[in-house]
């Protein structure tokens, strides 16, 4: 893989010119969810602490699970593979579990919006967990264009149902936890 200074961090986050092979799309699509899911269930207890903390706790939420899913992904494949990774692999399985990161952007910049006045903290707060709720479902239209699909009523009854399982794993995550 050549790469120089300017165009790693370029090539590290947005994906190649070429469309993504099933394992990777495979990959970022279980990054996504996984990300989403931990957001929202640090954002659902938030509604008794102060507006900025609430920001702190789900970029923190995302850059942890970035990290850890990282980490635990190099040991996996250590053991599958029987060697640790090359450069080449690693960028690829960094840039796979970008969508971990991505699940934090918009829920912060919604409770950002509420820290400086825009939203009451429980507007804010309401509104970020539904947005995550909302690309947790949307994903079932990301699947079925990866898989070739024409958009049908079963993809929003799939999409509700996947919203469903990503809420009650939530619940039960807090139930466990807190």
């Amino acid at each position: 893989m050549n790469t120089d200074g300017r165009s790693l961090p370029r090539k590290f986050w947005l994906s190649r010119g070429a469309p993504l092979d099933r394992d990777h799309a495979a990959s970022r699509i279980s990054a996504y969810i996984y990300g989403n899911i931990l957001v929202l269930a640090a954002l659902v207890p938030l509604v008794q602490t102060e507006k900025y903390v609430g920001i702190a706790i789900v970029v923190g939420t995302a850059v942890s699970t970035f990290i850890a899913h990282a980490f635990a992904e190099a040991v996996g494949h250590s053991v599958r593979e029987g060697a640790a990774w090359s450069r080449a692999e690693m960028i690829a399985e960094l840039r796979n579990s970008v969508p971990i990161l991505n699940s934090a952007v918009l829920p912060s910049l919604i409770l950002a919006i509420g820290w400086v006045g825009v939203f009451e903290l429980r507007t804010a707060l309401l509104l970020a967990e539904i947005t995550v709720l909302v690309r947790i479902g949307g994903i079932v239209f990301v699947i079925g264009r990866l898989n070739g699909e024409r958009p049908s009523r079963s993809w929003f009854i799939s999409a509700a149902a996947l919203t469903a399982v990503a809420a009650t794993i939530v619940v039960v995550k807090i139930v466990l936890t807190h």
